[in-house]
């Protein structure tokens, strides 16, 4: 795979373990012409082959895949162009600020022949592909409760007067697209779209800085926490009528989980987990292109719909498009 990174923030710097650790034939990164420095520098830090500040430069090059880390408004933009350029593109979380841009996308690539995805780091866990498989030891599921709360760094500058993209209602930035983005997957992967959802949230100058999230799947319900203007422990622990299961982590980052049954008695699961766990959705991206994998493609697409939908009602509950 020779790939091309866009972006020089958090999300860039976090796949650089992996790149480290992957087969990748070629690596560049794309970033601000004001930022010159930064790109060059997360070049030469990280053993990158190369580095550019022009856009249509890089997909003029022999990069095979795109991989979008930039702000949410910018996802689907930067994807389509990748996609006519006749590139494979990975697209950070949430894929897209909308549906409409997702299937937009996903026809695209269709045409072009090309593969898209969603990089969300749950699905391909080896702890999360356990839990799907031992989930039946707690009977029917009644309740699933998951926290992901962090106090934002810029959460002060928005209190401030100053809207940075994470607190833009212009930009998709927010809570629920954020943090909630990871609960939402969490739990669609595991029981598909819900029912309804119902969406509460602390707004503060347009955008949802913390809110609840209700999934209504009939038998059971799924309450999904985030917040961005506070902390809390992270958390999951999904209840059945035989025992309940925790997870002691967000999703995103799980290596493991306990199973209590209702006798008290604990069984504790951990996976192999000696990957950095980017690696683990990374390798099946490079798998999924290589072995053209289209299956494999549209079952990770169709949870990424399930998620815009659910995220998308629950946005416009709150009045945000």
């Amino acid at each position: 795979m020779r790939i091309g990174i866009l972006g020089t923030g958090m999300m860039a710097n976090l796949l650089m373990p992996a790149i480290k650790k992957l087969d990748f034939d070629y690596v560049a990164v794309l970033g601000r012409r004001e930022s010159e420095e930064k790109v060059k520098a997360l070049c030469r830090d990280n053993g990158l082959d190369a580095w550019y500040l022009d856009y249509e430069e890089l997909l003029g090059s022999d990069v095979d895949v795109i991989y979008v880390a930039l702000p949410n408004d910018l996802h689907w933009e930067f994807a389509k162009k990748a996609l006519i350029w006749g590139k494979h593109v990975i697209i950070e979380k949430p894929v897209t600020a909308c549906l409409a841009q997702l299937e937009d996308l996903a026809e695209t690539a269709r045409e072009q022949r090309k593969m898209i995805f969603e990089a969300m780091t749950i699905h391909y866990l080896p702890a999360y592909r356990s839990l799907r498989e031992h989930l039946a030891e707690i009977g029917d599921v009644r309740l699933m409760t998951v926290n992901y709360s962090k106090y934002s760094s810029r959460y002060d500058a928005f209190r401030a007067g100053r809207v940075l993209p994470a607190f833009d209602p212009e930009r998709a930035g927010g809570a629920m697209m954020d943090l909630n983005v990871y609960n939402v997957h969490g739990a669609v992967g595991l029981f598909g779209k819900p029912g309804s959802v119902t969406y509460k949230a602390n707004m503060e100058r347009g955008i949802d800085v913390s809110g609840v999230l209700t999934m209504d799947y009939g038998a059971f319900k799924v309450c999904a926490a985030a917040a961005k203007d506070s902390n809390a422990p992270a958390s999951c622990v999904i209840q059945g009528t035989e025992g309940y299961i925790r997870i002691p982590r967000p999703m995103s980052q799980m290596d493991g989980y306990e199973i209590v049954n209702n006798k008290g008695e604990v069984t504790e699961y951990r996976p192999d987990s000696q990957e950095y766990r980017l690696c683990y959705e990374f390798k099946e991206f490079q798998r999924m292109i290589r072995e053209q994998d289209r299956a494999g493609e549209q079952a990770m697409l169709d949870i990424s719909r399930m998620a815009a939908q659910v995220m998308e009602e629950a946005r416009r509950q709150v009045g945000l498009k």
